[in-house]
């Protein structure tokens, strides 16, 4: 898992509340396992006029120009906005492993719901929660402004803009350390490599049978 200590990027705004995991990525995409290629498949129903399948070429679908991630000024953004209760409904971490691969590293949200926004830090996204007023600004400054950027600073625990508005947030001091550290369940596990090791091998010694093919 990448890690993520400083991130900066264009922001998009998904100016809505309430959106599940099926929005996110819809349940006929659940057959694979796999982590990569969700991205184009990302708000699948919203972003297209027909129905995306597993495996389809995106490249000539007809999009739905009114929705956020077809607008050209939002191609290539990094961060999401959204509102309150983003990632409810079931608890497919497919919904990051699409987040992610379609470039998202930050979502910025009034709320989340909890399954989500642990799955969010598992797999290298960081799930902000802001207040009303801070959400409500940074709409309008996105809104009006043409390539609005933010800065997220997972150290010092806040959100910043090129005009010097900063917003501060929180975050469980465990899961920032893996998520500055780019540490995921595996990697947690593998720092603990030399005693996985020892047990194997006292392990051998104590009960020999059980070890033999």
């Amino acid at each position: 898992m990448d890690a993520l200590t400083i991130h900066q990027g264009l922001v998009v705004p998904l100016d809505r509340a309430n959106v599940d995991t099926d929005a996110i990525i819809p349940k006929q995409f659940l057959k694979s396992i796999q982590r990569a290629g969700y991205g184009p498949y990302l708000f699948d129903e919203w972003r297209y006029e027909d129905r995306g399948e597993p495996g389809m070429d995106c490249t000539h679908r007809p999009k739905r120009q009114d929705f956020v991630l077809n607008q050209p000024r939002y191609q290539g953004a990094t961060v999401l906005l959204a509102r309150e209760n983003f990632g409810c409904g079931s608890s497919r971490e497919h919904a990051p492993w699409a987040l992610l691969d379609f470039g998202i590293r930050c979502v910025i949200a009034l709320s989340f719901a909890d399954i989500f926004y642990n799955n969010c830090f598992k797999n290298g996204i960081l799930p902000v929660a802001l207040d009303d007023a801070a959400m409500d600004q940074l709409f309008t400054a996105c809104f009006s402004q043409q390539g609005f950027q933010l800065t997220v600073n997972l150290e010092t625990q806040q959100v910043s803009t090129d005009s010097g508005l900063q917003f501060s947030f929180e975050v469980d001091a465990f899961r920032k350390h893996c998520l500055l550290h780019g540490l995921d369940d595996i990697g947690l596990t593998l720092q603990e490599v030399n005693h996985i090791h020892a047990y194997e091998a006292r392990r051998k010694n104590e009960a020999p049978w059980l070890f033999q093919a």
